[in-house]
C-alpha cells in the first residue's frame, strides 16, 4: 500500500514539473476542488495526457467525500428502453466528468437493498433507481446517508428525491388524432402488467387521449400484459375475436406492440391494412423490420439530462423536496398505421 501511495504522488509530481505548478495545483484539477486559472488547469490536464497520468479516484473519495460516480438501476437490460436510456445518461455524465456504476436487479426488497449496499460502499453522489413502484425501506439507507435519489415516473417527491415523469399524455394524445384521422374508431388497448403505478398512468392516458379526441373508450378492448413481448402477443390474440376486433392497438410499450406484431403475423393479419399498431417508448429496433413500428417516443437524451438536472438539484438542497420534472413524449409514424379497411 505505501508502495502504491509513493509511486502515486511521484507521478504527481512528475505532473507537477512537467506543468511548472505545485503538487497541491495538480491535486486541485485532479478533483475539482479550489480555484485555479484556466490556463493553469489547462498546462496540467496536457501534462498529464503526456505523461499518461491515470489518477487514482479512490484517494479523492476518501479526502473529500466525493466519487464522481453516479449510481444506476434498472430492473431488466432486456427491455431496450433500458440500455438506450443507459447509453445517454452514460455520455451525459461524461461531459460533465462523472461516470456511472450501474446494478440489474428487480424491486424485490432482498435484491434491491443488496444494490443499494454496493452502491453506498461505492459512495457515490446519488442514484438514480428506474422504478416507480418499489419498497421504500429499501432506499431508506440512501436518504439517511443524505445521497441524492432520483425515481423514474413515480410522479412523487419527498426530503432527499426527486422524480423525472413522461409525459405520455402528450404523445398518446397525438396517436389517437393520427389514428382517427385514418378512420379509425375502434381503438383497443394492451396495458403493462395490473397494479403498477405506470400501467395505471398509461392507460388512463389512453383513456383522456380517446375522449379528447370524441372516440368512445371500451373496456371490453382493453387487455393486460407484462410489459414484454409475451405478453403483448397473448393480450393481442385474445382480441382476434371476430366480433369485438379493434381496427387498431395503442400499447404500453414497444417490446409489447413487438408481441402483438407476432400475433397478427401468425394470425395472416395484414399490418397496416387490417390492424393499425402503436408502440410506445419509440426504441430504436422499431425501425428496424418492416413494417417500421410506429411510436410514442421518447428522447433518451432529454431524459438523461433532466435526471443528471434532478440529481444536481436534490444535491444542492439535501434537506428540501426534491423536483418533480417531465420529459416531452411525440409520435413517430411510421408503416404499422394506417387507414381502416373498407
Amino acid at each position: 500500500m505505501k508502495a502504491r501511495q509513493y509511486q502515486l504522488a511521484q507521478n504527481m509530481k512528475t505532473v507537477a514539473q512537467l506543468a511548472g505548478v505545485s503538487h497541491a495545483t495538480v491535486s486541485r484539477v485532479i478533483n475539482g476542488t479550489g480555484l485555479v486559472l484556466p490556463k493553469t488547469a489547462e498546462r496540467v490536464q496536457k501534462a498529464i495526457k503526456k505523461l499518461g497520468f491515470i489518477p487514482n479516484p479512490s484517494g479523492a473519495t476518501l479526502r473529500y467525500g466525493r466519487s464522481k460516480v453516479f449510481g444506476l438501476i434498472m430492473p431488466d437490460l432486456t427491455n431496450p428502453f433500458y440500455p438506450e436510456f443507459l447509453l445517454n445518461f452514460e455520455r451525459t455524465l461524461v461531459e460533465t466528468d462523472h461516470e456511472v456504476m450501474l446494478a440489474t436487479t428487480q424491486v424485490s426488497s432482498p435484491e434491491l437493498a443488496r444494490s443499494v449496499r454496493r452502491m453506498l460502499m461505492r459512495r457515490v453522489d446519488g442514484v438514480v433507481l428506474m422504478a416507480s413502484e418499489f419498497d421504500t425501506r429499501s432506499i431508506e439507507p440512501l436518504l439517511d446517508h443524505r445521497v441524492p435519489v432520483v425515481t423514474i415516473d413515480r410522479r412523487t417527491t419527498q426530503k432527499g428525491a426527486a422524480d423525472v415523469a413522461i409525459d405520455f399524455e402528450t404523445g398518446y394524445l397525438q396517436a389517437a388524432i393520427h389514428l382517427k384521422k385514418l378512420g379509425h374508431k375502434r381503438i383497443g388497448f394492451i396495458g403493462g402488467r395490473a397494479g403498477l403505478v405506470t400501467s395505471k398512468i398509461r392507460l388512463k392516458a389512453f383513456q383522456r387521449a380517446l375522449e379528447d379526441v370524441g372516440l368512445r373508450y371500451d373496456e371490453k378492448l382493453t387487455r393486460m400484459g407484462d410489459y414484454r413481448a409475451a405478453g403483448g402477443k397473448s393480450a393481442m390474440q385474445s382480441l382476434l375475436e371476430p366480433a369485438k376486433r379493434p381496427t387498431a392497438i395503442m400499447t404500453v410499450n414497444d417490446l409489447t406492440a413487438f408481441g402483438a406484431l407476432r400475433a397478427l403475423h401468425d394470425a395472416n393479419i395484414s399490418v397496416p391494412s387490417e390492424i393499425s399498431i402503436v408502440g410506445c417508448d419509440g426504441v430504436p429496433l422499431g425501425d428496424v423490420f418492416p413494417p417500421g413500428l410506429t411510436s410514442v417516443a421518447v428522447s433518451y437524451e432529454e431524459m438523461a439530462r433532466k435526471c443528471l438536472e434532478a440529481l444536481n438539484a436534490v444535491k444542492a438542497n439535501i434537506e428540501g423536496k426534491g423536483p418533480l420534472l417531465t420529459v416531452s413524449s411525440t409520435l413517430v409514424v411510421r408503416g404499422s398505421t394506417g387507414p381502416v379497411k373498407k
